[in-house]
């Protein structure tokens, strides 16, 4: 936490809505959250569960069919919704707050070095000459784990991990208090997968960087996480300790979820979550999960609040 007690981040009430042909696609529907410095939060849910648009309505990436967007997010203590979009790029994306995106080592340019893709930011936003640019990257990639010569490396010369290194180096170059890392493993293999899991937690302990995880790997979150978020249907549905969560999940999803993931330790088999979740073209009024949940009683129809309980929060009436 910041010394005077302030959040680094406070999200209340943040909504982003699609036009589509089909219709209006409530991706992220209310969501709240908050994250204090050198801390992680893990966004868990399935595909399409809207973990990717919160990233996006974080850092206002947004797309030309946007039907609404509101909400406060707070950045230190600072509402940069109020922000204009010029006030925006200059204050807060890459200088308070970058994004490692999806399949980020597709995201470099095949025709330039990296050096100079991770140089580029602190150049646009910290004001530095090319050479002193340059200087800070050669630090950056040794705090990722990236040799001193890849600087003069085309990406075609890395393979996916280096590459996703590079994609963190370029992230943390202009010291951003806050990344936003978009499955940042999905296309690795396990140890790549675990190498870079490593390199994160090392850079939280070294620069104090807080990070948001956005992923459906469950097992491999959990090395990096202190406060675990679960997403459903474009809302989140409980929000705890890292250590609370893992092994006692509180809402019908969340228990699930974690049920579905192959354990070395436990001769029962992974369950699968029945049922599939519900169109965000035209979610259930109630709770949204009530159609897939083995608990599911009458005043499931009306829609949950957050329930605080013992430090957590879930958004289930079994625990009104």
């Amino acid at each position: 936490m910041n010394s005077n007690g302030q959040k680094l981040l406070q999200i209340e009430k943040l909504v982003l809505h699609f036009k589509t042909r089909a219709g209006v696609v409530q991706a992220v529907d209310g969501v709240n959250f908050e994250l204090d410095s050198n801390r992680a939060v893990v966004i868990l849910g399935e595909s399409g569960c809207g973990k990717s648009s919160l990233a996006k309505a974080i850092l206002r990436l947004l797309p030309r069919n946007v039907e609404k967007y509101s909400g406060h997010v707070h950045l230190q203590g600072t509402d940069v919704m109020t922000f204009d979009e010029e006030e925006f790029r200059k204050n807060v994306r890459w200088v308070g707050i970058s994004l490692v995106p999806q399949a980020a080592m597709n995201s470099l340019n095949p025709v330039l070095k990296v050096g100079d893709q991770v140089a580029e930011p602190a150049i646009t936003h910290l004001g530095l000459s090319k050479a002193e640019a340059i200087g800070l990257v050669h630090k950056m990639f040794q705090h990722v784990g990236v040799p001193r010569d890849f600087v003069e490396r085309y990406p075609f010369e890395l393979s996916g991990g280096m590459r996703q290194r590079v994609a963190l180096a370029m992230a943390l170059v202009t010291s951003p208090s806050l990344i936003v890392l978009d499955e940042p493993t999905s296309a690795l293999d396990l140890l790549t997968q675990a190498n870079i899991m490593n390199v994160l937690k090392r850079i939280k302990q070294e620069l104090g960087t807080s990070f948001i995880l956005i992923t459906h790997d469950i097992a491999t979150s959990s090395e990096l996480a202190d406060e675990v978020a679960v997403m459903y249907a474009g809302q989140i549905v409980e929000v705890g300790h890292a250590r609370d969560f893992f092994p006692a999940p509180l809402h019908p999803y969340a228990q699930m979820l974690m049920a579905s993931v192959p354990r070395l330790r436990s001769d029962s088999d992974p369950m699968f979550i029945t049922g599939q979740p519900p169109s965000l073209l035209n979610p259930p009024k109630g709770c949204r999960f009530a159609a897939r949940c083995p608990f599911r009683f009458e005043k499931c129809d009306e829609e949950p609040p957050m329930f605080g309980k013992n430090g957590r929060k879930v958004k289930c009436w079994l625990h009104a």
